[in-house]
């Protein structure tokens, strides 16, 4: 180590020196895209980030080449434990539970981050990962769909392909409320989820309340502000 904190490898001298607070600098980065691409969407460049972590944005680019790049190290943990609950789900011996717990986790998963959703809606963004993670993820949805409507307590027309719509439609719908009720989409989660019986005695008690006639000006008002903002 040099007097002014550069840390040296061993062996030639022709080798790059590293500096101490690279490491530091990286996590930083990290810690900002996930804030940025988290709230504002892949929309965001690499200047915001640099803007959030606090540096300029040349120590961005020389961690990262590009945004995509950095979207896709950002996001691999994420997309990497949707396949992992996928299988796990497929484990629980009741189909039912099962299928409503895996949906429940998607849709929570899309609505906690709006990159995250635009980046397995519409994979701008790591198409190589996220191309992945579907295929990963196709067989054993459909087999948690299959196994359900075999135990009878799934509808016939339900299909798999309809559990990734579902996640986003319940994203999108946290995203708009998000200023008066980040968890609405909890609410409507539930409707839909009493839909897929093909019967049923009751219907559940609704988590969330309705927005009122007030939240839902207000929400209008933020969503309308936010697009304006993205432009």
């Amino acid at each position: 180590m040099t007097s002014d904190g550069v840390v040296t490898t061993g062996g030639c001298g022709g080798e790059r020196p590293l500096r101490r607070d690279a490491e530091r600098n990286r996590q930083r980065i990290l810690l900002a895209a996930a804030e940025v691409f988290t709230q504002r969407g892949l929309d965001a460049t690499l200047d915001d980030v640099a803007r959030q972590a606090g540096v300029g944005v040349g120590t961005v680019y020389r961690r990262f080449p590009d945004k995509e790049s950095l979207v896709a190290e950002l996001f691999a943990d994420r997309i990497d434990a949707m396949v992992a609950v996928a299988e796990q789900a497929l484990a629980a011996p009741d189909p039912w539970q099962a299928l409503v717990s895996y949906l429940e986790y998607a849709a929570e998963t899309m609505a906690s981050s709006i990159g995250l959703r635009q980046l397995m809606m519409f994979a701008t963004y790591g198409r190589d990962r996220v191309a992945y993670a579907r295929e990963q993820m196709r067989p054993v949805v459909t087999k948690l769909v299959e196994r359900a409507q075999e135990a009878g307590v799934l509808r016939e027309d339900f299909s798999a392909t309809d559990v990734p719509l579902i996640a986003y439609m319940l994203g999108a719908a946290a995203e708009y409320a998000s200023y008066v009720e980040p968890e609405v989409w909890r609410r409507y989660l539930t409707l839909i989820i009493d839909g897929l019986r093909p019967s049923r005695d009751g219907v559940s008690e609704l988590p969330v309340p309705a927005l009122t006639p007030q939240e839902m000006e207000q929400s209008m008002r933020a969503h309308g502000q936010r697009g304006q903002a993205r432009r």
